[in-house]
């Protein structure tokens, strides 16, 4: 059916826990300062995993509402007020949100804490509304080389990349990445790529040799073992820990795996978030005569974002490495119920 003709479309709404339906929608009216963009290409993440899971996300989504959040497409209307570089027919990325360069965080240049940070969702769908604060501060032109399924990696890549410059790692350290999901993927390709020596930490052969691939020196299984912990620090020099860890499951054992693999005066970056609630309990001595820094990094930031598209462009990361398969739209609420199994699989692009 022509969308355009109808002022109708096709989209994935999230209406709670584990209920996404695939229906006709009005397409959205950007307002003076706002585009409309016809979506190329959205990728599938954990956090829309999580998201579904729940059935809401307290900042991003309040169902029922358009799902999704990593696009890339192509403008097909302009605002009035839109500035002229932003044209019809034009190759755009855009990122999940951004600040308002106004408020309390933002004047401490933590604008990933913005206290009015705009989200948009609506990736999975064939047009996609980009408001005026987002169109300002995160959107981009896609390089006439990439595609658009690379193009659409750059807001998880934003993320790590920010991980990697808050944790400080440098060339010639070695850094556990716990974790080989998407994320955990996506810090050993960037890390290893840097002259990182990087162990990593997965809990299925898939993802054993996903970590191979993409150059860790060496992949532990957590299934063949009760705890990762002696193995890795055999493998660093004397068996004083790792210089870093970044943990990117998000789970109670793994954050307090974490601050047993790094060495004194290292870094632990409890990167993946654990549910609401969770109580995680450390030996207070571990920390304080080890001098271990503990954070976490949350989010992007517009000098990131544009970090990313950067390193995608010059060939350091590819949709290929992560990407397992292309769906259509009305594949989408299946493959949601198969990844509740488990099924290894990365990160999958869904074309409108």
């Amino acid at each position: 059916m022509n969308a355009e003709r109808n002022g109708h479309m096709m989209a994935a709404v999230l209406y709670g826990r584990e209920s996404l339906k695939v229906e006709k929608v009005a397409i959205p009216e950007p307002g003076p300062h706002d585009l409309l963009v016809r979506v190329k290409a959205a990728l599938t993440c954990g956090t829309d995993f999580k998201v579904w899971k729940q059935g809401y996300h307290a900042r991003m989504i309040v169902p029922p509402a358009i799902f999704g959040h990593e696009l890339a497409g192509v403008v097909e209307q302009v605002g009035e007020a839109v500035p002229d570089r932003f044209r019809v027919g034009m190759r755009v990325v855009a990122a999940n949100s951004a600040p308002c360069n106004e408020c309390f965080f933002c004047l401490k240049d933590k604008p990933n804490l913005c206290e009015d940070l705009v989200f948009i969702n609506g990736a999975y769908a064939e047009y996609a509304l980009i408001p005026g604060r987002i169109l300002r501060e995160n959107l981009m032109e896609i390089p006439p080389h990439l595609s658009f399924v690379d193009a659409a990696l750059v807001e998880p890549l934003a993320c790590v990349l920010r991980g990697i410059d808050e944790t400080g790692i440098r060339p010639g350290d070695t850094t556990v990445v716990i974790g080989c999901g998407p994320v955990g993927l996506k810090f050993i390709r960037i890390l290893s790529g840097r002259g990182v020596r990087v162990i990593a930490i997965g809990k299925r052969s898939s993802q054993i040799k996903a970590a191979e691939r993409l150059g860790a020196a060496a992949a532990f299984d957590v299934s063949a073992m009760d705890t990762p912990i002696q193995a890795v620090r055999q493998m660093t020099y004397r068996q004083l820990g790792a210089d870093s860890v970044i943990e990117a499951v998000g789970s109670k054992a793994t954050w307090q795996w974490a601050l047993q693999m790094v060495r004194c005066g290292g870094t632990v970056n409890l990167f993946g978030g654990c549910p609401r609630e969770t109580m995680v309990e450390f030996e207070s001595s571990l920390l304080h005569y080890s001098e271990i820094t503990i954070k976490s990094t949350f989010h992007h930031t517009p000098r990131f974002i544009r970090e990313a598209l950067d390193r995608i462009a010059k060939g350091e990361v590819s949709a290929s490495d992560f990407v397992t398969g292309e769906i259509r739209l009305s594949e989408l609420p299946d493959l949601f119920q198969h990844m509740k199994h488990r099924n290894g699989q990365l990160k999958v692009a869904v074309m409108p």
